[in-house]
């Protein structure tokens, strides 16, 4: 059977991506799924060995910084949904190399939104252009109050900076071209297939190794935490139902302050490897803190419940549970992401 529609997913190979490919995949075996990543350190096509012989599954190596290959890829499969993840994200290494995230994340984007136009520039009719951002643009909150879509842009990092560019671009392309675009700004997501950098997989692997837990400055920041399966199950709420040139925010309503999320995972493993309780909280320790650091960060959801009929399925410590099973039944793919060895894998199956 002939594709109904062929899907571009950006950064299909990362974290996010890869449960979002996974899922469009087997939902959706009329469409057509082309994953593009660059296959930088945080792409591991090992996420997805599961699907890589699909037959509605194509995956392709390439970056969006480059204009003229995106032109290519858009004339060989004539994509007429895009699904935009590729991103530089780590803001840590945002602090280190801003240039990095200024050139994947503003020029990328840019790059493939122009491609998009000029392709679909006869015929925006069944086309869509969906922008994937983060919760960080919007700055950082007080004790109280909730991220709106209508909440001012204030970014403090070099990531979340990269990123509010972006979206400005995004916007940009609908209001002055009519680019059918939707944009979706989610909290901090977490679960299986995670790079081992971010906070929960960071913490898990140490526990496991019974290495130290840092934790920058008094640990009191807060952060809202989504199950990384209910964001891809937004993403294609928004990308099939959503209003073009809307905003969705997307969250878990599971806010949790560093110190009490990294002392409940300490819990947790203590009790799934059998340690005595409290034998894990003992290994944490309180690091200098990183600058621009954003005090708190919380997402109202209520628009994409309202329009779309979306909310989040797991209860936080159930999605905490099963995120730390899944890395302790994991430790092969876990130490190849650390060793680096995860590279090899595009070489050993497609080169």
């Amino acid at each position: 059977m002939a594709a109904t529609r062929t899907i571009l997913i950006t950064g299909g190979a990362g974290f996010i991506g890869s449960h979002l490919v996974r899922l469009f995949v087997h939902k959706y075996p009329h469409y057509h799924i082309v994953n593009l990543d660059a296959l930088t350190y945080a792409g591991n096509l090992a996420n997805l060995q599961d699907i890589e012989q699909a037959p509605n599954y194509t995956f392709v190596k390439g970056d969006i910084r480059d204009q003229e290959y995106m032109q290519v890829l858009f004339n060989r499969y004539g994509f007429d949904g895009v699904i935009h993840l590729a991103a530089e994200s780590h803001v840590d290494r945002s602090i280190t190399n801003p240039l990095a995230f200024v050139e994947t994340n503003v020029l990328g984007t840019v790059n493939l939104l122009n491609v998009a136009r000029q392709t679909w520039k006869d015929d925006f009719s069944g086309k869509r252009f969906y922008h994937v951002s983060t919760d960080e643009v919007y700055g950082s909150l007080g004790e109280e109050g909730l991220f709106t879509e209508e909440t001012p842009y204030d970014p403090r990092s070099p990531y979340s900076a990269s990123k509010a560019s972006s979206d400005h671009f995004v916007r940009a392309w609908y209001h002055t071209y009519g680019l059918p675009v939707v944009l979706s700004n989610c909290s901090n997501n977490y679960g299986p297939y995670q790079f081992p950098e971010k906070l929960i997989p960071l913490m898990i692997n140490n526990i496991r190794e019974n290495k130290p837990l840092p934790v920058y400055g008094d640990g009191k920041y807060t952060r809202d935490w989504l199950w990384v399966k209910d964001h891809a199950g937004a993403i294609d709420q928004v990308f099939h139902k959503g209003k073009d040139g809307e905003t969705y925010n997307i969250g878990g309503n599971n806010e949790w302050k560093n110190i009490d999320l990294v002392q409940k995972l300490c819990d947790i493993l203590d009790e799934l490897l059998g340690h005595a309780a409290g034998t894990s909280r003992q290994l944490i320790t309180f690091v200098k803190d990183r600058p621009g650091h954003d005090r708190r960060y919380a997402i109202d959801a209520s628009k994409i419940r309202r329009e779309l009929g979306w909310e989040p399925s797991i209860k936080f410590e159930e999605g905490f549970r099963q995120t730390a099973q899944w890395y302790l039944d994991n430790p092969g793919w876990l130490q190849q992401v650390i060793s680096g060895d995860y590279q090899d894998y595009y070489k050993q199956q497609y080169d």
